[in-house]
């Protein structure tokens, strides 16, 4: 399969990007691994999820995505060829969308753990936050690249 580069980054990406919201959500574990499984086999490598999914579902807390992704990778020893997209800022249970340099500190940790992974290849603004700065958003990614924790925001 042919690889894109993705903006101006170094990550190269085929022309489809897996939407991960469904893991955890109406594909449990092992259906998630099914269908990872066969976007990998088919060529495919960026994946796309979020801190939040699947927040939403009765019983969850959010992070569910994730977690089956970074139980994935672990099984099959594939990070090297993923390329993993997250996202930030939606409420987590603190009622409010968040971008604060704080949180998006403390939410990198959370997503890293779950991916179980040491670095995140794009991490995004999932929302906006108009009670926050940009500058303060933008900052807090900035440190998280000098610290290695993202490769792109």
């Amino acid at each position: 399969m042919q690889k894109r580069r993705l903006g101006r980054t170094d990550l190269l990406i085929a022309p489809l990007v897996l939407g991960g919201n469904v893991f955890g959500w109406t594909a449990d574990e092992k259906t998630s691994f099914d269908l990872l499984d066969r976007f990998a086999g088919a060529g495919l490598n960026a994946i796309d999820t979020a801190d939040a999914y699947s927040r939403w579902v009765p019983g969850n807390k959010g992070g569910e995505s994730e977690t089956i992704i970074g139980n994935w990778m672990k099984s099959r020893g594939n990070r090297d060829k993923v390329v993993i997209i997250t996202k930030v800022g939606s409420d987590m249970g603190q009622g409010k969308r968040d971008l604060s340099a704080a949180y998006i500190e403390k939410a990198v940790e959370a997503s890293l753990k779950r991916l179980q992974v040491d670095v995140i290849d794009l991490y995004l603004s999932h929302w906006p936050d108009p009670a926050t700065p940009y500058e303060e958003t933008l900052g807090a990614y900035q440190r998280l690249l000098e610290k290695g924790k993202i490769r792109y925001p």
